[in-house]
């Protein structure tokens, strides 16, 4: 496991990049410090690069913040979200699980975050109790980010009619501007805790991996993962198949003071990531 100060290094090993975004690019509100110039490099040396997010929105509108950031789409080669992943698995309906979810769904989450199901055939209903599956895309905006609690009477009440629920992000926290912030995997957690069904879509699942694989057109010897999160990023990219950079950066940036301790940490989670970096820069 190489201690590196950013990617240069790495970059002769691999022809093409799977990169996450809140904790690696970006942190919600604006890029990490020398993310955008290496974007930059890995473009100038003839990468490819693939962004690969838990965001429970649709692909374009993560693009569409990311422009309102200064990160272009010239800067990358596709961005595959796994609430663009949930849109097509409602609208397909070609797994088992999905089919039999029924049409009626209660979406919890944000209003911008209703793109995941918009234009599909579903009717939405008004609360838990009146619909065949829950939609979870996270906190809203109106209750906040910070405490599940808020959200607890709606979660009894889709427990009590036996809904499953789809998980769109199964990110527990993210950092967002210096604020730690809970996320809809934290809500599924508490939902599976006390009796629920929960079908989770996104990283670490290496199914969202193949759309990203297939906008590469690379062999997974050539790829490289990049992540801040052991639990999502790493994870996910062992069960793919391909190698992985953890950034200690993001979600863990509080954690490790030491390249060994994180590396400690990797190794007892059985991860074997092939280095680490303090943050996504050149």
């Amino acid at each position: 496991m190489r201690e590196l100060d950013g990617l240069a290094p790495l970059a002769d090993g691999y022809d093409g990049f799977i990169l996450d975004l809140w904790g690696v690019i970006h942190d919600g509100a604006r890029p990490y410090p020398g993310a955008v110039e290496c974007l930059r490099r890995l473009r100038a040396a003839g990468k490819r690069a693939v962004l690969l997010s838990n965001a429970p929105r649709r692909a374009a509108a993560a693009a569409a913040a990311m422009r309102a950031m200064g990160i272009g789409a010239e800067l990358y080669d596709g961005i595959v979200t796994s609430g663009e992943v949930t849109h097509w698995l409602l609208r397909d309906r070609d797994t088992p699980a999905f089919a039999a979810l029924g049409r009626r769904l209660y979406h919890l989450g944000p209003e911008r975050d209703r793109n995941v199901f918009a234009g599909l055939d579903v009717e939405i209903a008004p609360r838990p109790a009146l619909a065949e599956f829950m939609l979870n895309t996270g906190p809203d905006d109106d209750r906040g980010p910070t405490s599940i609690a808020p959200y607890e009477p709606e979660l009894r009440e889709a427990l009590a009619a036996g809904l499953p629920m789809v998980c769109a992000n199964p990110d527990l926290e993210v950092i967002r501007d210096g604020r730690r912030l809970i996320c809809a995997g934290a809500l599924a957690l508490w939902y599976e805790a006390r009796g629920g069904r929960a079908l989770w879509v996104g990283k670490p699942d290496p199914s969202v991996y193949g759309p990203a694989l297939a906008l590469l057109g690379l062999p997974r010897g050539r790829v490289l993962a990049v992540g801040d999160s052991l639990r999502t990023d790493i994870a996910g990219a062992r069960a793919t198949g391909i190698d992985s950079c953890w950034v200690l950066g993001g979600i863990h940036a509080d954690e490790f003071s030491t390249f060994a301790a994180a590396e400690e940490a990797a190794h007892a989670a059985g991860f074997a990531p092939v280095a680490l970096v303090r943050a996504f820069r050149w």
